[in-house]
């Protein structure tokens, strides 16, 4: 599928509801979860999406759009941040929803052209980038994590399923 914004904005607009949906409410048994030593929770990854919104996709499309002498990103800290254990998942959803919201709203004010998305920005490891790859990559960004987040509980009950494990390939994937 090639990326066109509405379609893009289709998935961006419904990541926090479907988060929000997913983990609303659960308990630490769910939140806390791991696939293993370094590895991430649901807890982590909504923590490392609320950081991307503030620091990551708007940011950058704001670098390319300028068309600056420097075209070149900020490296992104892609590990997770500490969780402040203070904060429940509520208010960790909702900070979420409203940092995207924002970046929504800004976007959808920018108007972007084809000739925009195809506007270039430098990534300190790619190299050239266009805007509508990176917002390509947004979106897949947030599916990626949706699925990480439903791998990760799925496997919280990999040995109490029993045998019914050998039908589960979620169980045995990273």
């Amino acid at each position: 599928m090639m990326f066109d914004l509405p379609t893009g904005m289709q998935v961006l607009e419904r990541t926090p509801r479907t988060l929000h949906a997913m983990l609303d409410g659960l308990g630490a048994n769910w939140l806390d979860g791991t696939e293993g030593p370094d590895t991430w929770s649901p807890l982590i990854v909504v923590r490392h999406l609320i950081e991307a919104e503030r620091t990551n996709w708007i940011p950058r499309a704001q670098v390319i759009l300028e068309q600056g002498s420097d075209r070149r990103f900020r490296p992104f800290d892609r590990l997770p941040a500490t969780v402040n254990r203070a904060e429940s998942i509520g208010e960790l959803l909702s900070e979420f929803a409203q940092a995207r919201e924002d970046n929504l709203v800004r976007l959808r004010e920018w108007g972007l052209t084809d000739v925009q998305l195809a506007l270039e920005g430098e990534h300190p490891e790619f190299g050239a980038v266009t805007l509508r790859q990176l917002l390509a990559t947004w979106v897949a960004h947030d599916l990626g994590h949706i699925a990480q987040i439903s791998r990760v509980m799925a496997k919280q009950y990999r040995d109490a399923i029993g045998p019914w494990r050998a039908y589960l390939r979620v169980m045995d994937r990273s």
